[in-house]
């Protein structure tokens, strides 16, 4: 029998049991065509793609990845999938955080 956790509050889910969610995020760039001109495609940018190369060598390649796309998949139980809902971007969250009392 698999059994599942709700990612947020940690109980236990059972795949026979209560309904659970998942919450699939995606983040990529984000981007804009370019328009290219006919003086763009006649430059040289032999060098430009050079140093970009060499600034990519010293980057760890799994950083390099979370810059152009990056998925997540997390189990949600119903209690953690209405709060979710509410505050996606757990913008909530970080203002009580920012802003708790000491």
């Amino acid at each position: 029998m698999i059994h599942f956790t709700c990612d947020m509050c940690g109980k236990v889910l059972l795949a026979d049991e209560d309904t659970r969610y998942v919450v699939k995020v995606e983040v990529y760039a984000a981007y804009d065509p370019m328009e290219l001109t006919s003086k763009d495609l006649q430059n040289d940018r032999t060098d430009e793609m050079q140093d970009l190369l060499d600034e990519m060598a010293d980057i760890d390649p799994e950083a390099l990845e979370d810059q152009v796309y990056k998925t997540f998949r997390f189990d949600l139980c119903p209690e953690c999938q209405a709060a979710y809902l509410k505050d996606p971007l757990g913008q909530t969250t970080r203002l009580w955080a920012r802003f708790g009392q000491n």
